[in-house]
């Protein structure tokens, strides 16, 4: 225990202390987009990464490759602010892979931005990682004691050294001996001069997908990516396994054993976006819907009224509405147009956080009773605030919570930004309590069951942010088990 509580307070071993979950959602930490052998390489991936946006919005970047050398071009900020066309003219060559990054906090700097790209012993290389790894603290310890020196906080920048120090002939070897010592989440996406390869973890715990346009072969997070630059779908990377993209075609080689897979419920219920297919093909807005027709099975309830909290809480909604027989409208209205930061005013505007977000529309809410349905309840902060809106400002007579997703219980360590257990509300309420804490009328989850009706194999996903059953253990989850958070 004692080890475990120095690992998780010492500073130097964080690289930056410890600092408190400040939104009330989930926020995935990023996504990788890649081509190889397209001309327009570079403004494809600039297209592919905008569609990828939703996963992450604090940096972005782009690596390509004219077969001679290497460019990059990254940045903080959002994709379409950081790359002008004469940014992208910058970028020559027909590879190119690009990262969206969204960080943990505290951990928000232009150096923590991807991709990485370093020049080693074999030629330069660029690496773009969405995940995170669960024991990338004990090997950066270790990599450091030997020598290594770090730019970067990043966990990703770890994946560098060990491929640089491992003691394999080629490339391919020395990532398959890289990813051997890593563990927790990881879909990859590496380039050097003249090729890309595509490595997902062994629990396939983040999407990853194959596609191909005009020849040539694409890498991305989502599925969306490729509808927005015209690639077909191909297939998933399988976990566990290494794509290798060259002049040769596709090779696929079995990177790491798979025991078992263990797929992000999340990206299902709230991360993916609607439009894309994950996990086998899977329509991500199809399952919300069921999700939703599921939610009206199970609590039904009598109202007037069904309304979404935009924009994730759409599909699930629309599912309610259509099981209940209640009609759906949209009774909240969200300014898509609100950036990560503004000045706000003293506290003569109360909850000005959620306002300037969100509101109500009076006509269509006053004297009604409204189910408004939503993914899921991190603090129950916002929740609390979006209830009093809808009864304040928008007139409601009842106003009836359904969450599309069983109570959120445990942090996530596998590439999503959530906070603590203690911050989690219902880690430490009852669905009683929460419900009154946020001032519903009445406040149901979706069950356990209810969700795994519409996602085929339970045992294939990770769900222990419902459950608490952690397909891999780190230092920090053992750490919330004895309550050495502060």
């Amino acid at each position: 225990m004692n080890r475990i509580k120095r690992l998780i307070r010492n500073e130097k071993l964080f690289n930056t202390p410890y600092i408190p979950f400040t939104s009330d959602k989930f926020h995935d930490e990023c996504g990788v987009f890649g081509i190889h052998g397209h001309a327009e390489a570079a403004n494809l991936t600039y297209l592919g990464l905008h569609a990828l946006q939703h996963r992450g919005q604090e940096g972005a970047g782009i690596c390509s490759s004219d077969r001679r050398q290497m460019f990059i071009e990254k940045s903080m900020g959002l994709v379409i602010d950081i790359f002008s066309e004469k940014r992208l003219k910058r970028l020559p060559g027909d590879i190119a892979i690009g990262h969206n990054r969204y960080s943990t906090a505290g951990t928000s700097s232009l150096k923590n931005v991807q991709p990485i790209m370093v020049n080693y012993s074999l030629g330069s290389l660029a690496i773009a990682h969405n995940g995170n790894l669960v024991n990338a603290i004990e090997l950066r310890t270790e990599l450091e004691s030997r020598g290594a020196i770090f730019q970067s906080t990043a966990d990703s920048e770890v994946i560098i050294h060990l491929i640089a120090s491992s003691r394999e002939d080629t490339l391919h070897d020395r990532l398959i001996d890289a990813v051997s010592r890593i563990s927790g989440a990881y879909s990859l996406l590496l380039m050097t001069e003249n090729e890309m390869v595509a490595i997902r973890d062994p629990f396939g715990f983040r999407p990853l997908s194959i596609g191909m346009l005009d020849g040539a072969y694409v890498v991305a997070s989502e599925t969306c990516a490729f509808d927005l630059v015209g690639a077909k779908f191909v297939r998933d990377v399988e976990p566990g396994e290494m794509i290798i993209i060259n002049d040769e075609g596709m090779q696929s080689v079995r990177a790491v054993p798979s025991p078992r897979h263990a797929f992000c419920v999340f990206e299902c219920i709230y991360f993916a976006r609607p439009d894309s297919n994950v996990f086998g093909n899977q329509n991500v807005d199809a399952m919300r819907k069921n999700f939703g027709r599921e939610l009206a099975r199970e609590y039904p309830v009598e109202a007037d009224i069904v309304i979404p909290v935009p924009d994730s809480g759409v599909p699930a909604a629309l599912g309610y509405a259509a099981e209940s027989g209640i009609p759906f409208d949209c009774g909240l209205i969200r300014n898509h147009y609100v950036g990560r930061t503004f000045i706000e005013p003293r506290q003569s505007i109360r909850h000005f956080g959620v306002k300037i977000k969100l509101n109500p529309i009076r006509k269509l809410l006053e004297g009604k009773r409204v189910v408004v349905v939503d993914d899921s309840i991190v603090r129950g902060t916002t929740s609390k605030k979006i209830v009093k809106m809808i009864r304040e400002g928008g007139g409601a007579k009842e106003v009836h919570l359904r969450i599309s997703s069983p109570p959120t219980t445990g942090p996530c360590f596998y590439g999503i930004n959530t906070p603590t257990r203690k911050e989690l509300i219902a880690s430490t309420h009852s669905v009683e309590e929460i419900r009154k804490y946020i001032t519903a009328d009445s406040l149901q989850y979706m069950t356990w069951e209810g969700i795994f009706k519409d996602i085929p194999d339970p045992e294939q996903y990770c769900s222990a942010c419902f459950n608490d059953k952690y397909p891999v253990l780190c230092c920090q989850e053992k750490a919330e088990q004895f309550d050495l958070f502060t």
